[in-house]
């Protein structure tokens, strides 16, 4: 599962516009700046980059099943997906 998270913590860091090593796991997106526009284009960023589905509603967010509290649990979240995509 190597690079799933040095990937995702790539996506985050330019949306944050910043460098991935400003990124730390126990960061939330709202405290690097993310925004919820930001949010989304770093969610469709992921779901290309591992050609996965997230379960994120844009519309909603607090009922998906995709937790963004913090840049650990997106980026488990991510490993989680493309562990059970590849089967």
């Amino acid at each position: 599962m190597s690079g799933v998270k040095e990937r995702v913590i790539e996506i985050i860091a330019e949306q944050a516009v910043l460098e991935p090593s400003d990124v730390s796991l126990d960061l939330s997106l709202a405290d690097l700046g993310v925004d919820s526009m930001g949010l989304v284009e770093a969610i469709f960023s992921i779901e290309e980059s591992f050609d996965i589905q997230v379960p994120f509603n844009a519309n909603e967010p607090e009922k998906s099943d995709f937790d963004v509290s913090s840049v650990a649990t997106v980026v488990a979240t991510v490993e989680k997906l493309v562990a059970e995509q590849a089967g």
